[in-house]
């Protein structure tokens, strides 16, 4: 179950990894355009108007399912943002009922975003709505990435609790080099 579900979150960070380099191709792209666009003004006195139609809006598309797909691997990696200024001087016991808590509050807010995201996906496929770009994209599809990565994040979170509560560290305050290493006594 270990390799399935740090498979699972490579993926989902290897997915984001790539919706980074797609809007990195995809403003490449259109600068070259304009770049182009602009020497054809000055040569000819003409522009030629190219551009890649809703490219601004496939940038945004893309951002957002980096962001929420990267979610779960950035955990298990370690690199979210904690602040361990009060839990640091907590006794040991007091520590871990804290990271239990905290954990738990994380993983029901998740939950209830990953179910009022698949809401919003539902509503948007049933009434077809679309994107109001020059290219006209089902809402649903772009919006699916963001259930996906909340529904991957909850799992982890999940892993982590149940790794908390058999008093076994959590995946998110490893120490070695390959954040999805498998852990000695796991």
């Amino acid at each position: 179950m270990r390799a399935f579900l740090d498979r699972l979150y490579r993926l989902s960070g290897g997915l984001a990894a790539l919706f980074i380099v797609a809007i990195t191709l995809l403003v490449f792209a259109q600068v070259l355009l304009n770049l182009v666009d602009r020497l054809a003004k000055l040569f000819t006195g003409t522009a030629l108007g190219l551009t890649i139609p809703s490219y601004s809006d496939f940038t945004g598309f893309f951002l957002a399912a980096a962001s929420f797909l990267a979610l779960a691997y950035t955990l298990q990696a370690g690199e979210h943002i904690r602040i361990n200024l009060i839990t640091s001087r907590l006794p040991a016991r007091l520590q871990t009922l804290f990271e239990i808590s905290s954990v738990a509050i994380a993983l029901a807010l998740t939950l209830y975003m990953s179910g009022y995201m698949f809401l919003m996906v539902k509503e948007a496929w049933q009434y077809h709505d679309m994107s109001s770009g020059v290219i006209a994209m089902p809402l649903w599809i772009p919006q699916s990435s963001l259930v996906l990565g909340l529904a991957v994040l909850a799992l982890a979170l999940f892993d982590n609790l149940v790794l908390l509560i058999q008093g076994k560290p959590a995946r998110y305050t490893r120490t070695d080099n390959d954040p999805l290493a498998q852990r000695g006594g796991e």
